[in-house]
């Protein structure tokens, strides 16, 4: 996992809260979400398990999925479209104040989150402790 070593720039949902999403993430989740089509959302949220006690899960699901406790946040991309991210509230309580890259890189690209809550990360960069 690449640390972050120069400050990215991020952006925020709609309402100045969720997570953060660097440039390069937020333009392959345009890309993504154009390819998924209206009728889904992006869920981000933890789950027990990985090598460090906690892992990210990140997918699409429909919109009839949104559960009526779901946090839903909207973020607008550069080109004026716009998609949400959906998270339920255990899940933001580990994930609060995260931030969401992505990297082309041939070893370790990918979506890579950056969690200021981990006390500690595995290698992979998709597993974590609080």
């Amino acid at each position: 996992m690449n640390s972050p070593a120069k400050t990215a720039v991020t952006h925020s949902a709609a309402d100045g809260k969720g997570i953060l999403i660097t440039d390069s993430a937020m333009e392959q989740l345009a890309r993504l979400c154009i390819e998924q089509g209206q009728s889904k959302v992006l869920r981000v949220g933890v789950r027990s398990g990985g090598c460090s006690g906690m892992s990210y899960t990140m997918d699409f699901v429909e919109k009839s999925d949104i559960q009526k406790d779901d946090e839903v946040y909207q973020y607008k991309t550069p080109d004026g479209n716009s998609f949400d991210v959906i998270s339920d509230p255990k899940s933001l309580l580990y994930i609060y104040g995260m931030q969401l890259d992505f990297s082309k890189e041939l070893i370790g690209g990918g979506f890579n989150f950056i969690n200021p809550n981990a006390t500690q990360t595995c290698g992979c960069g998709s597993s974590f402790a609080v």
